[in-house]
């Protein structure tokens, strides 16, 4: 038997209900708390907890969750900007935590999370799903076992919807999200990284507002949230990155391209889609000898979300490292330092210059 660890939600919206739903097929894990001050989005969560709803108890905020004694772990999924507000309580009442992305709005804020998160001795995880998407995964370890010999170049693609609303349209508002290069992009950021095992020296971003929200007011204010993007990263290693993106490009049939080149070979992953595509090197007007597979994802843990099971795949590893039989695989630091190439590049975006991260503190 797998030893039962009980968990609180802080942020009861759309991914802390994915949350949820993934944690039902996670082994061992039992909800005994919810916190949020939005009515509709507890009854949403208490939804998808079904039977299971019966004795969750049921606070308005963070601090009071973590008083209650009834949470061994705790799942942040509250807006980006409530983030650093919501961890202090949970920091000091002593709790493991698996923090959603971007950890923080401001690098301040990450700075201060990552020194916080190092004065404890329980977990604390960034949630950075699109490490565990199965495809993903297995991509990351051929590269990484050199398949394709020495990486020089890392492109990574998605074309996908618009930023979907959320309670008060707080995510219309870079002041609310850091920019869409820290919320969404983060997430690519943190990929690069992990990729290369390289840390960013620059950053160049060509990026704006072009379709999406154009005719949306609030309260008389416009959003402010780039839609598409370019952006590349030099990294201390020498190899280079690109980042493809667009929010309204909705009929793509892959989400996610990500392809790395290195000295002997290319390759590829393709998301959703599953396939992986290895493509060596053959010299000029030589036949073709790429080779193709499809890497599968359990149903159960793609039923349970929208990032392609990797939500899944993540709680498993959170949960082994919340009973000690696991390693933090995606560390406050790492949060931090996705969230400052995000920051680069909006900055880069906005005066259109490029951004070294030196300027930044790193």
């Amino acid at each position: 038997m797998v030893e039962q660890v009980r968990y609180g939600l802080v942020g009861a919206g759309m991914m802390g209900v994915e949350h949820i739903n993934n944690l039902a097929i996670t082994p061992g894990a039992v909800v005994t708390a919810l916190a949020d001050p939005t009515r509709g989005s507890l009854d949403g969560a208490k939804n998808a907890l079904k039977d299971r709803a019966d004795g969750v108890a049921v606070f308005d905020d963070a601090a009071t969750l973590a008083a209650s004694g009834r949470c061994d772990a705790v799942i942040v999924a509250s807006p980006n900007f409530t983030h650093r507000e919501v961890l202090v309580p949970l920091f000091d009442a002593g709790l493991h935590i698996l923090c959603e992305k971007p950890i923080a709005t401001t690098i301040a804020d990450a700075r201060w999370i990552v020194d916080r998160a190092a004065q404890s001795d329980k977990v604390f995880w960034t949630a950075m799903e699109y490490r565990f998407m199965p495809p993903a995964a297995a991509f990351i370890a051929e590269v990484k076992a050199g398949r394709i010999g020495a990486l020089r170049m890392l492109s990574i693609r998605e074309h996908r919807f618009p930023f979907l609303p959320k309670v008060g349209d707080w995510n219309r508002f870079s002041r609310n999200t850091g920019g869409t290069m820290v919320e969404k992009c983060c997430h690519f950021f943190d990929l690069m990284r992990l990729i290369t095992g390289a840390e960013a020296v620059r950053v160049y971003c060509s990026g704006a507002m072009d379709v999406n929200h154009l005719d949306e007011d609030y309260a008389g204010e416009r959003p402010d949230i780039i839609d598409n993007s370019y952006t590349t990263v030099d990294f201390d290693n020498g190899v280079r990155a690109m980042l493809d993106l667009s929010m309204f490009a909705d009929g793509a049939e892959n989400q996610e391209e990500i392809a790395a080149v290195g000295d002997q070979a290319r390759l590829e992953v393709l998301i959703p889609e599953g396939a992986i595509i290895y493509s060596p090197r053959v010299g000029f007007m030589n036949p073709k000898r790429a080779e193709r597979r499809l890497v599968a994802v359990d149903e159960a843990a793609l039923k349970a979300g929208s990032h392609h099971g990797s939500t899944f795949y993540e709680h498993q590893k959170f949960n082994a490292a919340v009973r000690g039989a696991g390693p933090v695989e995606v560390s406050a630091h790492d949060g931090m330092m996705a969230v400052a190439i995000g920051a680069a590049a909006e900055i880069s975006a906005r005066e259109h210059r490029v951004v070294e991260m030196s300027e930044l503190g790193f």
